[in-house]
C-alpha cells in the first residue's frame, strides 16, 4: 500500500466566546474577507482559497456559559490538511485503517469531503479533498442557499465508498454534496 502525504496545510478552525472580537481581529491583521457568517460559524479568507480560518461561537451554543473559558474549550478546534484527489483520501484512510488509526467523523462539508482524526492527546485533525475543481466554484457554492442552509454537511461511510470506488464509480459521483440529514453543528464543533 502506498503512502500518501497531504498536499498542502489549509486551515485552522478556533472556538470562541469572543466571536465578533475575533472576526474583527482576523480582518484586521489578515485583511481577511467574511466568506460565510451565521450566528454560529464563521468562515473567512485573506486569499483564493474558500476559507483559511473558521470560528465556532461558542456563545450561541452554550449561552449560559455552562462550559468553561478553560483549557480545552476556548483555542484551536482543528487544523486541516488537503489531498490532491478522493482516491488519495481514501488510500490514506486505508491505510491508517491498516494500522488501527479510524476518523471519529466523515462528512460532506459541500465544499470539501472530509475526515476528522484525534491524536493520542486528543489533538483534532482534519484531512479532506476539495470537492470543486476550482476555488471560484468552491466560493460561489460558500455564497449559495445550500451552504447556508446546512455549512456542517452530511456524514458518509467510507468504508461505502471506497468499495464503490473499487467497483468502478467515478469519484465525481462523490464530490457532489447529496442533502440527506442534517448534522448538528456541536457534534463537529465539539467533537472532543
Amino acid at each position: 500500500m502506498a503512502r500518501v502525504r497531504p498536499a498542502k496545510f489549509v486551515h485552522v478552525v478556533y472556538r470562541t466566546r469572543r466571536f465578533d472580537e475575533m472576526l474583527g481581529w482576523y480582518r484586521t491583521v489578515f485583511d481577511a474577507k467574511v466568506q460565510h457568517q451565521d450566528p454560529v460559524l464563521a468562515f473567512l479568507t485573506y486569499d483564493d482559497e474558500h476559507h483559511r480560518f473558521a470560528f465556532v461561537n461558542l456563545a450561541a451554543l452554550d449561552p449560559d456559559g455552562g462550559a468553561a473559558d478553560g483549557r480545552g474549550v476556548i483555542g484551536v478546534d482543528h487544523v486541516a490538511y488537503t489531498y490532491p484527489s478522493l482516491e488519495d483520501l481514501m488510500e490514506n484512510y486505508a491505510y491508517l485503517k491498516a494500522r488501527g488509526i479510524t476518523p471519529y467523523w466523515c462528512i460532506h462539508h459541500g465544499i470539501t469531503v472530509s475526515m476528522y482524526y484525534a491524536d493520542p492527546d486528543g489533538n483534532q485533525m482534519e484531512m479532506q479533498v476539495d470537492a470543486f475543481g476550482s476555488n471560484e466554484e468552491a466560493n460561489a457554492f460558500m455564497a449559495g442557499p445550500g451552504f447556508s442552509a446546512n455549512p456542517i454537511g452530511v456524514e458518509y461511510d467510507p468504508d461505502d465508498w471506497m468499495a464503490r470506488l473499487a467497483a468502478g464509480e467515478p469519484a465525481a459521483h462523490f464530490l457532489e454534496r447529496t442533502e440527506h440529514l442534517p448534522v448538528s453543528p456541536i457534534r463537529g464543533a465539539m467533537a472532543r
